[in-house]
């Protein structure tokens, strides 16, 4: 009877041992929690492979008198310390996580609603050891389709948003707060408030795709991270021979920013975050030409590799079939092309000057007469497909030069859309238009305010002086490098806004960009900030904006789209700098010095040069 009870004793042990170890699988280990305003999102993290295959049941509970709503996640450890973020944007004001019990493990979350605010749009996902909450409709038309390439280098799509966040101090914690924990995440920077018990938190929120990993293969280049990836049109660079790609609405991991991986003997890689909301991969090669990009079928990772070295059925598990062939006229000028596969497509894109080459590299079959047909009266009359050696089809479009080209790929991997605008025909213009140097870039550069407009004045110090000074330099180093410069003014006169305009619009340049000086009520205000206003001047902003953050020492107050009376007017892409407060006593005393002028036209002029560069 001993010996039965002591076996009996045995079994119930391992039995329990057994199922304490299957039960800790099963745990929801929360290691990151982050918010996204840009995007309306919350990403809750989890460790690696303990979120499973199934998405936690989680149900949204309403209350009112403050109006909240919480949802707990079930078999959940919150390893992190709570959190709790207070914000200053619409919609959602404050989130609570906390390990609501312990036996059974609970994390709740609650989230402090706006009056107004519906619980019925948030929207749960799942990508890989994710958890996203979304508290908005996409701005995408058609949510099912994702951007995967695209000619342009800004869309008033892309995020652009400075937020800022106040979060309690937890005094005890040294590490792992969650300021830290979200100044590793963006890349932001933390500033001491009136308050000690409080931390203000400047963020730069751009995480439509987020980059984890870079892995160099044989000739090719592999991108790992999460989220929705866009890429745009790449560009060529001499001295050294190297290939760009810019992936839009993309932050990068801090752990792999601006290091070089070798390709092979003669190539490398390197990554960087190039602009707020822009990620920006470089590959150094003598082969420029034949490096693409490669979208796996869930548009979570990207390959670039050269065309020549690729092997197609390492790229897939699974063939696919062309099963439909759809046309759509968007407008007089645009044309989509939606292609649906019987299984999720690893596709391949390139685009040359005059055509767009897409390679299906799974795909075995197609209907040509019913292809043929159903585009034989569009832009792609003249696309075809042929067999790849192997497997896998080639579809070529031509397409006529200064075309503009977006691709998207189905949330499922099952179809393929292809949009194409034709270039406006040209029309005999009324007045004669100025025959521009060979090579040769044309800059205005308006000097604001002057003669008996002082702009802004503070303890005798006038904004017109300021802004004709900085002009001047950067006029200056244009020149020294090529460019065709004219001033608005070069000296202290009055000059009208519509003369302003009349002086831009007689010399025809690529870029007018005029230079200001801010002032506020309030003097504690510092910063530097750009205005833009129409979409084809946004390019033109973010770049010129982006080297004055990262040269000049001073609060980034972002971009702006203004109706400002010379930017709104000018034919050509054109943005108002506003370089600093002269209400702030410590900023008008950089404003006046040498080094804050030069330091300032030297990075105007570096946004100019990285702007032509994208151009």
């Amino acid at each position: 009877m001993k010996k039965l009870f002591i076996l009996l004793l045995f079994i119930i042990t391992v039995f329990s041992t057994f199922c304490s170890k299957a039960f800790a699988e099963d745990i929801f280990k929360i290691t990151s929690a982050n918010f996204d305003t840009s995007n309306s999102m919350m990403i809750i993290s989890a460790q690696d492979n303990t979120l499973g295959q199934i998405l936690p049941d989680v149900k949204i509970v309403t209350l009112e008198n403050p109006k909240r709503a919480y949802f707990d996640i079930n078999s959940a450890i919150l390893t992190i310390p709570k959190q709790d973020w207070t914000f200053n944007s619409a919609g959602i004001k404050q989130v609570k996580i906390s390990q609501f019990t312990t036996n059974p493990d609970v994390v709740r979350v609650v989230m402090y609603l706006d009056e107004d605010f519906s619980t019925s749009n948030i929207k749960f996902m799942k990508i890989k050891n994710n958890i996203i909450l979304k508290f908005k409709n996409s701005i995408c038309q058609n949510p099912y389709f994702q951007q995967t390439y695209r000619d342009e280098h800004a869309s008033s799509s892309d995020f652009y948003e400075y937020m800022t966040i106040y979060t309690p101090i937890k005094k005890e914690i040294t590490e792992n707060n969650i300021v830290e924990q979200l100044q590793e995440a963006f890349n932001t920077t933390v500033q001491q408030v009136t308050s000690p018990d409080v931390e203000k938190m400047q963020l730069r929120l751009n995480t439509k795709y987020y980059i984890d990993r870079v892995t160099t293969k044989p000739n090719a280049v592999l991108i790992n991270g999460f989220g929705s990836l866009t890429v745009e049109k790449p560009m060529i660079l001499t001295n050294p021979t190297r290939i760009v790609f810019d992936m839009s609405n993309t932050l990068v991991a801090q752990n792999i920013r601006n290091k070089e991986f070798k390709i092979n003997e003669t190539e490398s890689v390197k990554i960087g975050q190039f602009s707020v909301n822009k990620a920006r991969i470089v590959i150094t090669t003598p082969n420029v030409e034949k490096y693409i990009p490669i979208y796996a079928n869930d548009n979570q990772s990207l390959l670039i590799a050269n065309i020549n070295s690729v092997i197609p059925s390492s790229l897939y598990s699974t063939s696919a079939d062309m099963l439909t062939y759809n046309l759509e006229e968007i407008n007089n000028q645009t044309d989509a092309m939606t292609l649906s596969f019987s299984h999720p497509v690893v596709h391949g894109f390139d685009r040359t000057n005059d055509e767009i080459i897409i390679y299906l590299y799974n795909v075995s079959r197609f209907n040509e007469e019913t292809f043929k047909n159903t585009f034989a009266k569009s832009l792609f009359s003249k696309a075809t497909i042929s067999l790849m050696s192997g497997n896998g089809l080639k579809l070529t479009i031509p397409i006529d030069k200064d075309s503009l080209v977006n691709t998207y790929l189905g949330a499922d991997g099952k179809a393929l859309k292809i949009s194409v605008k034709a270039p406006k025909k040209q029309i005999a213009p009324v007045t004669p238009i100025i025959k521009k140097p060979s090579g040769v870039k044309r800059v205005v550069i308006d000097a604001g305010h002057g003669g008996t407009d002082c702009g802004a004045i503070r303890n005798g110090i006038n904004e017109k002086d300021i802004t004709l000074d900085v002009s001047k330099r950067v006029e200056a180093l244009l020149k020294k490098q090529g460019y065709q410069v004219t001033m608005t003014r070069t000296n202290d006169i009055y000059v009208s806004l519509a003369d302003r305009v009349s002086i831009s619009e007689t010399n025809a340049p690529d870029i007018f960009v005029s230079i200001h000086v801010n002032s506020s009520t309030k003097p504690e205000i510092t910063g530097i900030e750009t205005h833009y206003y129409h979409q084809e001047s946004l390019n033109l902003a973010q770049t010129v904006h982006s080297s004055l953050a990262s040269k000049i020492q001073s609060n980034n107050r972002g971009l702006f789209k203004s109706k400002f009376y010379v930017i709104n007017h000018t034919t050509a892409p054109a943005i108002l700098i506003e370089i600093g407060f002269i209400s702030n006593d410590n900023e008008r005393a950089q404003l006046v010095s040498e080094k804050r002028k030069q330091d300032t036209a030297k990075a105007i002029v570096e946004g100019i040069n990285n702007y032509f560069k994208q151009n």
